[in-house]
């Protein structure tokens, strides 16, 4: 407040005071004056903040309490008074004009309106934290969008200047993929609403115009329901690549359907976090020891006897519902009632692509920060091989649930051989013989249809008869055949 009420002459002074270039517009002397409250205010150039601002309003007083007769007063005096006059009613225009192009600094101006700190203090709005991203300063407090007319369409401006500090942040951040990169000046949108941290959320037929060109829109998922309509991925939305890097102003514009609802941006320096980060992050921090996993599985067992669940013992399956292929990394929320987890590794991965942040198994809300690692489940993975599927028992230790295994003798497709019993035998080799030179077993496939088998056998016998008289009697095949399995 006080440098946005200096002159260009004590803004000058304050600038030649630390180093700093003294020549440009007065809006211009402004920007670095904030630039160097905000983020490099040493207790030597807030003196002299203070001491620019009592010099300039002690004259003021001494004025007030010592009136001179206007034919008494120097020429001096009168222009110091007139520009004090002039600057004072460029801070009452800067408070009541909506149209002013004035620079947006820092959260202090939005939508060309000049906002000086109210004097009682008011909740402010708040956005959620998201896991992949690190917020690295705030550049505009969230702030709400006004409209300045009657119209559905509106324009909110929004000028700022990033630092040489963020500047250098920006240029040696590593590339996440061609043209993007990792630190980033992200814009996030939510509702106007105090009373608890809101998601992003974006007012309807948004554009974001930076500088002179106009910034991509996450655009709509399609639904696969019909009657459902196209939700838009709420998201930050990325101004890095259309931004001078430099200390030159930027100017954000944001346009936005004005239908009732109101809505606050906020602007942030991030690093944005890849979910291999994440993963490495929490195998570092989230890992909860087993012994506390094992006194969990006696808590629940002791706690919950008139349940589905056997008192007994609780199944736990080794397969990661969301892939259905044997977890890596088992987790779960500690939030969740279930002991059931899932596999850490491709949750990260379908909420870097579609955040939605719920369990797998009861669908329950499992933000990152309420993750945790199995430190159980992740040794019994490593002892258990050769299972699928775990029981935890009463006293919190736990046994492997094996599949019954089908006995050899009941193959899925019996075939009944006919001939040596000699294993040798069975296998017909290219030339028609076994393995050992024996003749080749006659094999009979049973999966055929035996009532039409049957009758054609009977048929058969019948024209033989009639061709050739009585048959001998077949001889029965099971008294000197083999049931060999698939």
């Amino acid at each position: 407040n006080m440098v946005m009420s200096f002159r260009v002459s004590d803004l000058q002074m304050l600038l030649g005071f630390v180093g700093r270039s003294k020549s440009g517009l007065k809006h211009e002397l402004v920007t670095r004056a904030l630039q160097l409250v905000q983020f490099d205010c040493s207790p030597e150039v807030f003196k002299k903040i203070k001491e620019l601002y009592e010099t300039r309003y002690a004259k003021k007083s001494s004025e007030v309490a010592q009136p001179q007769p206007q034919q008494h007063r120097s020429p001096e005096a009168l222009s110091i008074h007139s520009s004090y006059d002039r600057g004072s009613a460029v801070a009452r225009t800067s408070i009541s004009t909506t149209n002013i192009d004035y620079p947006a600094l820092y959260g202090k101006y939005l939508n060309g309106l000049g906002r000086l700190p109210p004097k009682v203090a008011k909740p402010e709005v708040r956005l959620v934290k998201l896991p992949f991203y690190t917020t690295l300063d705030e550049l505009l407090k969230p702030t709400e969008l006004v409209p300045q007319n009657n119209e559905k369409l509106q324009e909110s401006p929004c000028i700022f200047a990033l630092t040489p500090r963020q500047v250098e942040l920006i240029r040696n951040s590593r590339e996440l993929q061609p043209g993007v990169k990792s630190v980033q000046v992200v814009l996030r949108i939510c509702y106007t609403d105090t009373s608890s941290p809101q998601e992003d959320q974006y007012p309807p037929n948004i554009a974001v115009k930076v500088n002179h060109s106009y910034c991509s829109v996450p655009g709509y998922y399609p639904s696969n329901k019909p009657g459902v309509e196209p939700k838009r991925p709420c998201r930050p939305i990325n101004l890095t690549h259309l931004m001078y890097l430099s200390a030159a102003t930027n100017r954000i514009t944001v346009t936005w359907g004005n239908y009732g609802k109101s809505y606050s941006v906020g602007l942030y320096l991030v690093r944005q976090m890849t979910s291999a980060e994440l993963l490495q992050r929490l195998k570092t921090i989230g890992i909860k020891h087993p012994e506390l996993c094992k006194a969990l599985v006696k808590e629940k067992l002791r706690l919950d006897p008139d349940s589905e669940i056997a008192t007994t013992g609780v199944r736990v399956s080794l397969i990661c519902p969301l892939v259905k292929m044997r977890l890596s990394v088992p987790c779960r929320a500690e939030t969740c009632a279930h002991l059931q987890c899932f596999d850490a590794v491709f949750y990260l991965q379908m909420n870097e692509k579609k955040p939605t942040w719920m369990c797998p198994v009861c669908d329950k809300p499992a933000p990152y920060d309420q993750l945790i690692i199995d430190g159980l489940l992740s040794k019994i993975l490593t002892e258990c091989e050769d299972a699928d599927e775990i029981e935890y028992l009463v006293d919190g230790s736990w046994c492997p649930i094996r599949a019954e295994k089908e006995r050899s003798c009941s193959p899925q497709c019996p075939i009944l051989v006919l001939g040596s019993s000699d294993v040798n035998g069975l296998l017909p080799t290219p030339n028609g013989n076994g393995e050992n030179g024996k003749a080749a077993a006659d094999v009979v496939d049973l999966t055929l249809d035996s009532s039409s088998s049957e009758e054609e056998e009977e048929e058969d016998e019948e024209e033989d008869d009639d061709d050739e008289g009585p048959q001998p009697k077949r001889r029965c095949s099971y008294e000197k055949g083999l049931v060999s399995a698939c």
